[in-house]
């Protein structure tokens, strides 16, 4: 009841908004609002989202078809009550064009009823549960899906002598998406889930479910953990002597967050995981990106969300370019969709149908490169369309 209370609201302002006198210098200007968490335990996404973002914008300039572009940044503290009433305000009383960013599943989940009553297009760059392009027409993705990337490791994983698994997941929305897609994908090419382990996404202690995987001994644990608690589970499954035991660790890229990876130590070392970005990708638009990213940010290594937000920025300018500055949010969307470019992490496209990402999923081993860890990439699967969403 609250909720449509909340967005009858939004309507009446919006209303008095568009009958409101728009003074000259608004209309010269295209806001756009990234909403954040830049505190609490998942800031680490909102820095890096923002330093790409400002890298872009710092790159291409701040005018777009005659327009100039103001960023207006929010930060959530991974509230998504808070996510949710920052929306509100930039749409009502700063009057943004796109709303942007969105740390994790539950913050963009509360804005997506926001966009399709303002008829907004709201760019997710690092939220990754499948569901979240079909709760809203307006919504575009371009960070990835949880089954999109753990359909490299899924793959590869039975085809090189891990057989048996025991799968350990953040209880939450991409969690559950990754371990049921894994499970999927796995089984299908001849490997067995032993358990499936769910963890509090909220202050989890990895330590019991650790022990958990230890007694069941499978070949490896399938690990998702959202991006800044990959050390905390690294930590403990070294304390815990699972990497002595022969126990490996397999996952998705965010458990070995390029930002964080360094840190993590040797135990990181040979973990083999499928991502859509690495930091150690070979390619120009890619050494371009990370010298960037450092030269800008005091040394600062991007990682996958990085890229969701600077690739975000790019659709966002390109919409703007091709509608010629008009921001009717319509106009705004339709131009996203089938967009394609050459992107840090290789050839992307916005599939006009489902409104995701079409792009490389590299699988990828933790290795020392000049005293650093990195994910360096030893094979691909081109052009993954997100498999939740084919029919």
């Amino acid at each position: 009841m609250n909720n449509k209370r909340n967005l009858l609201k939004i309507a009446a302002a919006l209303m008095l908004a568009g009958t409101a006198a728009v003074p000259a210098y608004a209309q010269n200007v295209v806001k756009v609002g990234l909403i954040l968490p830049m505190t609490g335990p998942f800031a680490s996404t909102g820095r890096q989202i923002e330093a790409a973002v400002r890298l872009y914008m710092a790159e291409h300039g701040t005018t777009v078809a005659g327009k100039k572009i103001e960023l207006i940044i929010k930060d959530d503290g991974n509230v998504a009550d808070t996510t949710k009433r920052l929306a509100q305000e930039l749409v009502i009383n700063d009057r943004v064009a796109v709303l942007a960013g969105f740390g994790l599943t539950p913050l963009a989940l509360s804005t997506t009823p926001i966009a399709t009553q303002a008829k907004t297009p709201m760019v997710v760059m690092a939220a990754a549960t499948a569901m979240i392009t079909e709760q809203s027409p307006y919504v575009v993705r371009t960070g990835f899906t949880l089954p999109q990337v753990t359909l490299g490791i899924a793959q590869w994983a039975p085809k090189n002598g891990i057989k048996k698994v025991v799968t350990l997941v953040a209880d939450y929305g991409p969690g559950i998406d990754a371990q049921n897609s894994f499970k999927k994908v796995f089984t299908a090419n001849g490997g067995e889930v032993l358990q499936e382990l769910r963890v509090p996404v909220n202050n989890p202690d990895f330590a019991p479910f650790l022990q958990r995987v230890s007694d069941a001994k499978p070949d490896a644990v399938f690990v998702f953990v959202p991006s800044g608690m990959g050390s905390v589970v690294m930590k403990q499954f070294a304390e815990r002597g699972l990497d002595k035991a022969g126990i490996k660790m397999i996952g998705t890229g965010d458990v070995v967050d390029d930002d964080l990876l360094n840190d993590m130590g040797n135990v990181a070392l040979g973990v083999v995981t499928s991502m859509h970005y690495s930091a150690a990708l070979d390619n120009p638009a890619n050494k371009a990106y990370v010298a960037g990213i450092a030269k800008a940010n005091k040394g600062m290594r991007p990682n996958f969300h990085s890229v969701g937000g600077y690739d975000g920025m790019h659709l966002i300018y390109k919409a703007i370019e091709a509608t010629k500055g008009d921001t009717n949010g319509d106009k705004l969307l339709a131009a996203m969709k089938g967009q394609k470019w050459d992107s840090p992490r290789g050839p992307v496209m916005l599939d006009p149908q489902t409104r995701e990402m079409v792009q490389n999923v590299y699988i990828t081993k933790v290795e020392r490169v000049n005293g650093a860890l990195y994910n360096v990439p030893f094979d691909k699967i081109e052009a993954v369309k997100d498999p939740a969403k084919i029919k």
